[in-house]
């Protein structure tokens, strides 16, 4: 079986894990990360759960200041998407990526609308602003577009290039002008054919383009993503993947991951109206991924390292456990993938799976019976500890229940452990008296 996987399947995963397509997500979403965290800061200390101090920041003047930088943060992750993710793209291909990453800017901008009505206090229409650059499309709800538009731009700005199909520029012409010209041509293609497609939609279909997008393909992906089934399936990939050494975490969230981001943008979106409920918010989003599925690493092994720490039998598990506790408090877990290892290791191959997958599970059911809360746009850096992470983006349910899934881990991984420590402790024996037997 283990030979089948690595000759048969492994082969296919990784030509897919390879492709430009999924290099250009993994490498173009991490933009996102820098703003995200900064606004869930400003979103905190605009509204703290602490009312006393809540009031006492409102009444300074310094909640409006606070959600107007968490709103120039997580209000443009689409624009700054579209632009990474073709960016990386060009990049990745070979050719300068900067101008073709404004290309696709210039493309995602063009499938908006450039109006919008304005509503009195009744909502009755008085009037329509024109010339805008709309917010709803260059957040949350424009991900998915904005995911579509910098694959195929930087897909095909690279393939003009690729057939040498530029102005070429003298000797002697300043670099960045030479580029700007050989960006020229793919631009004019680009723009024109994301203009034609606005064109079908506007007069086709009677909608913007990106719309039609969210409405034909953004929903049925964040609906799928955001079932039970579709956050096991993910679990799942994650540690399959990390079985046979591939970055399972790294791959999956390359794929899902602005689906993911998405999911939580609208939830705050949502919370913001009021009306964040069940019905009309997402359940799985990138912190229910951080914060139950990949804590203290991918597989939640810190079961592993709590019982080498505490009741390891062989001296390389007692000095792993030592080693390990400290990174996986910050959700590193690399010298027990690979000190033990898991990676390739049969035994422990089981419940690395399965932890992941009853901790979804669970979480899952918990935000799905109200007993946890839907998570909002709080995002926290991922090496931050459990527990503490669980409240900043939830509340103190959430932090309990992230206590309740380290219990989980300890109880499942036990077991399977423990064999692979007296395993360790018959191999160390061995080693010994192989020792003594050499000196003498």
């Amino acid at each position: 079986m283990g030979s089948w996987l690595n000759e048969k399947v492994m082969p296919q995963v990784m030509r897919f894990v390879n492709t430009p397509a999924i290099q250009a997500l993994k490498d173009g979403m991490v933009g996102t990360i820098p703003l995200i965290i900064t606004g869930s800061i400003f979103l905190i200390l605009g509204q703290l759960p602490v009312e006393a101090l809540a009031e006492a920041i409102r009444n300074a003047g310094l909640e409006e200041l606070f959600l107007k930088a968490y709103g120039a943060t997580f209000q443009i992750n689409a624009i700054v998407a579209v632009t990474g993710i073709a960016y990386a793209y060009i990049k990745n291909a070979g050719y300068e990526p900067y101008s073709g990453c404004m290309v696709a800017l210039g493309s995602f901008l063009t499938i908006q609308p450039n109006a919008r009505d304005i509503f009195d206090e009744s909502g009755e229409v008085i009037g329509t602003a024109s010339s805008i650059i709309d917010k709803t499309w260059t957040g949350g709800q424009g991900m998915v577009a904005a995911i579509i538009v910098g694959l195929l731009v930087g897909w095909g700005y690279s393939a003009i290039l690729r057939r040498d199909i530029r102005i070429r520029m003298p000797e002697g012409v300043p670099e960045g002008v030479a580029n700007a010209f050989t960006a020229l041509i793919p631009a004019m293609v680009i723009i024109t054919v994301t203009m034609i497609l606005e064109g079908i939609a506007t007069l086709g279909f009677g909608d913007d383009l990106i719309s039609l997008i969210y409405t034909w393909i953004g929903i049925p992906l964040q609906g799928l993503t955001d079932s039970y089934v579709g956050v096991l399936v993910a679990t799942f990939l994650i540690s399959f993947l990390w079985f046979f050494g591939v970055h399972g975490s790294s791959v999956v969230s390359g794929v899902l991951g602005g689906i993911w981001t998405a999911n939580y943008l609208e939830n705050e979106e949502l919370f913001q109206a009021g009306n964040l409920t069940l019905d009309t918010g997402h359940i799985v989003t990138q912190q229910f991924v951080d914060q139950f599925i990949t804590v203290t690493g991918s597989g939640l092994t810190v079961g592993i390292a709590i019982y080498c720490l505490f009741f390891a039998k062989s001296e390389q598990f007692k000095t792993l456990g030592r080693l390990e506790i400290g990174p996986a408090i910050f959700n590193i877990n690399e010298p027990i993938l690979f000190g033990i290892p898991i990676v390739m290791n049969p035994i422990l191959g089981v419940p690395f799976i399965l932890v992941p997958m009853f901790s979804a599970t669970i979480e899952y059911v918990a935000i799905a019976t109200g007993l946890c809360p839907m998570y909002r746009g709080i995002l926290v850096p991922w090496t931050t500890p459990p527990i503490i992470s669980g409240f900043l983006v939830g509340d103190w349910r959430t932090a309990v229940l992230q206590l309740v899934i380290i219990v989980m881990s300890i109880i499942v991984y036990f077991p399977f452990i423990r064999i692979v420590d007296k395993q360790a402790v018959v191999a160390q024996e061995t080693s010994t008296e192989d020792d003594d037997d050499e000196d003498w």
